[in-house]
């Protein structure tokens, strides 16, 4: 009987072992990188800046980067119970049912953490259906589950949709402290339906101006020079609005949010 060596044995494994490996099936995928996020912008330069704090709602649940909407507000009392993370987005539920001696329940997300200048930008559809005001907007937040301004310098409405008009939506920019209340500017922009899609929508904050873009284009620019400023959350809201008839026959309806992020310079 012929006897194999030991030392041949093992060289007969080791190659059938590169054999295995180099075959596909058997070989383990090599790790993708994580892919750099930059602001969705063609209209400017943006290179100098840095993503700092960011949620892709890629959960299961909504993160504890967040606060609450818990205000009651036009027509709708706002429900943590109408939020919720699903395959990819943050949904703001939107009904037809009694809370707050309100007819009508919304929902809205306001993040724990404060920011100041840096650009800021969120993709997002409205609801179908007439009757909701879908915002993405920054104010300091005064920890009550509410909107009152009473904490903040400045607010920055970087989207405030009605959704009797889908193919338009406003900016503006308030200053409310130091009082009185002073409107410092902003716009109408018409767009394609914000119901059938998701759209980008973004703010530059500078000590010199504020820039707001829609899908990647510039559309106001709005002098920052003539009041305060102060640290602000980001807020995420959609509530029954006052603008219009409710569209019963689309609830329940929800806004729908893929991502919002903050970049800063470094």
């Amino acid at each position: 009987m012929n006897v194999v060596p030991i030392r041949s044995l093992i060289l007969l494994s080791f190659l059938l072992g590169l054999a295995w490996v180099g075959s596909g099936p058997l070989s383990a995928e090599a790790p993708a990188k994580d892919v750099e996020l930059k602001p969705h912008v063609t209209d400017s330069d943006m290179s100098a800046y840095k993503l700092v704090w960011h949620d892709e709602f890629d959960g299961e649940k909504l993160s504890d980067q967040w606060d609450y909407r818990t205000d009651s507000k036009l027509r709708s009392t706002q429900l943590p119970a109408n939020v919720n993370v699903k395959e990819g987005t943050l949904r703001l539920a939107l009904k037809k049912e009694e809370a707050g001696k309100m007819h009508y329940t919304g929902a809205g997300v306001i993040s724990k953490k404060t920011f100041k200048y840096g650009y800021y930008e969120s993709s997002f559809k409205i609801p179908p259906g007439a009757g909701w005001h879908t915002s993405f907007w920054m104010m300091k937040h005064d920890g009550a589950g509410g909107t009152k301004p009473g904490a903040t310098a400045q607010e920055l409405d970087v989207c405030e949709n009605d959704s009797i008009h889908p193919t338009q939506y406003n900016i503006n920019v308030h200053r409310w402290n130091p009082t009185p209340h002073k409107w410092m500017g902003g716009r109408s922009v018409k767009t394609p339906d914000l119901s059938a899609k998701f759209h980008v929508f973004g703010c530059e904050f500078t000590a010199e101006r504020i820039n707001f873009f829609f899908d990647g284009r510039l559309m106001e620019t709005i002098d920052a020079r003539g009041f305060e400023h102060g640290e602000q959350n980001i807020w995420l809201t959609s509530i029954a609005g006052n603008v219009g008839d409710i569209d019963d026959s689309k609830l329940p309806a929800a806004a729908e949010y893929e991502y919002v992020r903050f970049f800063a310079k470094e």
